[in-house]
């Protein structure tokens, strides 16, 4: 039977590391299964990132008495959190699937087209030569450097110009691309994408095109599917520039909860309960893909 270190110099670290689980050796020194301290840190963390949440769903379920009385009203939610889900739905101040509507349409949208274009455009900037190059990638970065504030009123006046006031398209069209996507899938494709596919491509005819969406794309598919994932969580709980550029009877999650303390009398368990029901997409989302995007970017990461 091959040694360990045998198997990582022939096969790379990754088949070493599969073969160490399966003979339960240590590989580079380490030993790889987690011990009880392990399973207590994750167990913390756990109970940390689940706190947020427990808390929401015990005020979505007390009552306005109970929340000034104590920072904690019960141990539990009950069955009137379902009270408080069905008064949110039905709310007269909104229409909640509207909104729901809204930014199902805006996150998706925005996800696609980010992931889209900053991949063509990381492709671009890894692969391709062409004169200012780097300077133009710096140019890029730089960007992310100036606060979304500082343009708020030059783009506002550009929408107005273009009546788009009230409409989704002055959420989604700012927000095509960004920045940060580019900078991601161009660090990405540096690394994941050999230079000899790209010649390979071309010799065999293929357009510049075609060799994107052939080569490139497919290679960057972990990369691009964090991209996606990171993109549609913002959108989703995206409050600043929606606020701004929409109203009351067009808008997005984020603003329908709004909606609900447009009072003197602020009902913190109608909005906790409303809070939930936006974040319960997000968890439907991450119960799902979490694990196969994970997936995805470790069987990128890992060379063969």
């Amino acid at each position: 039977m091959n040694s360990i270190p045998a198997i990582e110099q022939v096969a790379g670290r990754g088949a070493a590391r599969a073969a160490a689980r399966k003979t339960g050796r240590k590989v580079g020194g380490y030993d790889r299964r987690p011990g009880v301290l392990n399973y207590i840190l994750l167990g913390l963390v756990v109970v940390i990132g689940l706190a947020p949440l427990y808390y929401t769903l015990v005020i979505g379920s007390s009552d306005t008495v109970s929340i000034a009385q104590k920072p904690l009203p019960q141990w539990y939610p009950d069955a009137s959190l379902f009270t408080n889900f069905k008064n949110v739905i039905n709310a007269e101040s909104f229409s909640f699937w509207q909104a729901v509507g809204n930014s199902v349409i805006i996150a998706v949208v925005v996800s696609a087209s980010t992931v889209l274009l900053s991949t063509l455009a990381g492709f671009a900037f890894a692969k391709l030569r062409f004169p200012g190059r780097k300077g133009l990638l710096v140019f890029v970065i730089a960007t992310m450097a100036i606060p979304t504030q500082l343009g708020v009123v030059p783009l506002y006046i550009i929408m107005s110009k273009l009546n788009w006031i009230g409409h989704l398209q002055a959420v989604i069209v700012p927000s095509l691309v960004g920045a940060f996507g580019v900078f991601w899938m161009t660090q990405y494709l540096e690394e994941a994408l050999p230079y000899e596919l790209v010649e390979a491509a071309r010799v065999d005819g293929a357009s510049m095109f075609r060799t994107f969406w052939s080569i490139a794309l497919p290679a960057a598919r972990p990369a691009a599917a964090m991209l996606a994932l990171f993109t549609f969580v913002a959108q989703w709980v995206n409050f600043f520039w929606p606020s701004i550029v929409l109203n009351n009877q067009n808008p997005t999650l984020p603003l329908a909860i709004r909606l609900l303390q447009q009072n003197y009398f602020v009902d913190y368990s109608l909005i906790m309960a409303g809070v939930f029901l936006m974040t319960l997409p997000l968890l439907i989302l991450f119960a799902f893909a979490g694990r196969q995007l994970v997936a995805g970017i470790m069987a990128g990461a890992v060379k063969g």
